[in-house]
């Protein structure tokens, strides 16, 4: 599809994936529950509710991506968010409780790892524990510095 710069482009990607076919599409935001906020706010409120039902169905993953500068300083590398909208994620967006998305995320990401779920601050935590990723760079690139400073500590 490409960017998703419009209601009707939205609406276009919404049915193409609720009739089954797969769908890929960018929207620039800063993470998961930016990309659901960000789509619901393209629509009047008098239609949010439809829009809600319709992503919950509908969406599969949302994958977000910053390229960060590497810490030997030789170009970048994707530090990675995704979120699966497994079973409780479509009923967080269908009823409209965006705000609670990223507790979901953090939860499956620390406790079922099967889920296929990773938070931007435990990747760019990992990248750095690996060297490729200076400790300071990674502060500023993360969305929240105290999730990603509890994902430093964790093993």
């Amino acid at each position: 599809v490409g960017e998703m710069r419009d209601p009707e482009t939205i609406a276009m990607t919404l049915m193409a994936a609720e009739t089954g076919h797969l769908v890929f599409s960018t929207l620039h935001t800063r993470d998961a529950t930016g990309t659901v906020t960000r789509i619901l706010d393209y629509f009047p409120s008098g239609r949010q509710h439809e829009v809600q039902n319709q992503l919950s169905l509908g969406l599969a993953y949302i994958i977000c991506q910053k390229l960060v500068p590497k810490k030997d300083g030789t170009g970048r590398i994707a530090a990675i968010e995704i979120l699966n909208n497994n079973y409780a994620c479509a009923n967080l967006i269908r009823t409209g409780k965006i705000e609670q998305l990223y507790s979901q995320l953090q939860t499956k990401t620390q406790n079922r790892p099967d889920e296929k779920m990773i938070t931007m601050e435990k990747h760019l935590a990992m990248l750095v524990k690996a060297d490729k990723l200076d400790l300071l760079e990674a502060k500023k690139w993360a969305n929240n510095l105290s999730s990603f400073i509890d994902a430093m500590k964790q093993n």
